[in-house]
């Protein structure tokens, strides 16, 4: 079974590496690309067209919206779902209009892009990481790969709540948040699980919102357990 992986805003395939030796029994793995859609159900399609007949799918922070849309569209198609640090919650309207406002001000500056601020990479990574120069360099380097027209169209992207449309999902679904995550709250993933039918919970330890790059051996071994035996094993 084909396992499809999904990144968060201005993450690439970079996201995965330090997963991809644990997580390639259950490969091939396929890396899905949402740097070029400016709707979320345009994402959700590209990457349906890329993907094969049946596969696991798992969808980290904006991903997950992703994922939850490919279902929406194709439930057939998607074996297994795995949902990482994410939401089904709308964006606040401050969240909203900063999200615009940045957008504005990076098409309107000159110059070549410079990635993702320090500020807002420190935030994606626990207050015990957020120096950790190595991790840094991980999100910045990512950030500067997808460019800046990516990132305009991934702050303007509408993000509505779908919490009401999660009974739908059918498939088997590990919901996993971060314990230390500043981005998004444990109990985001705790509604994520109460709604849909017989999801699995768990939290990881240690780690901020960035999990594949803070804790990917932790991850990735509950996510081995889960897909090997469908349950939470410690």
């Amino acid at each position: 079974m084909a396992m499809v992986l999904l990144p968060g805003v201005m993450c690439d395939a970079g996201l995965w590496q330090a997963m991809a030796a644990d997580l390639a029994p259950f490969g091939p793995l396929i890396y899905g690309d949402l740097a070029n859609e400016k709707e979320l159900e345009a994402m959700a399609t590209s990457v349906l067209q890329q993907a094969p007949e049946r596969f696991t799918l798992v969808g980290f922070s904006m991903g997950g919206f992703v994922a939850r849309e490919m279902i929406r569209q194709a439930p057939e198609r998607v074996e297994k779902l795995i949902l990482i640090a994410t939401s089904s919650e709308q964006d606040s309207e401050q969240m909203q209009a900063f999200k615009a406002a940045t957008a504005r001000a990076l098409r309107s500056a000159s110059g070549d892009f410079r990635g993702l601020g320090q500020k807002s990479i420190a935030l994606s990574l626990s207050k015990k990481h957020a120096e950790d120069e190595h991790l840094k360099a991980q999100i910045y380097q990512m950030s500067l790969r997808m460019g800046k027209e990516a990132y305009c169209r991934q702050l303007l992207m509408a993000r509505n709540s779908d919490t009401h449309l999660l009974a739908q999902i059918k498939c088997p679904t590990l919901v996993i948040a971060a314990e230390e995550d500043r981005m998004r709250t444990v109990q985001e993933s705790r509604t994520l699980c109460e709604h849909i039918p017989h999801a699995t919970l768990e939290v990881i330890a240690d780690s901020g919102h960035m999990l594949p790059l803070e804790q990917p051996a932790a991850l990735a071994a509950a996510m081995s357990r889960w897909l090997r035996y469908g349950i939470n094993i410690y």
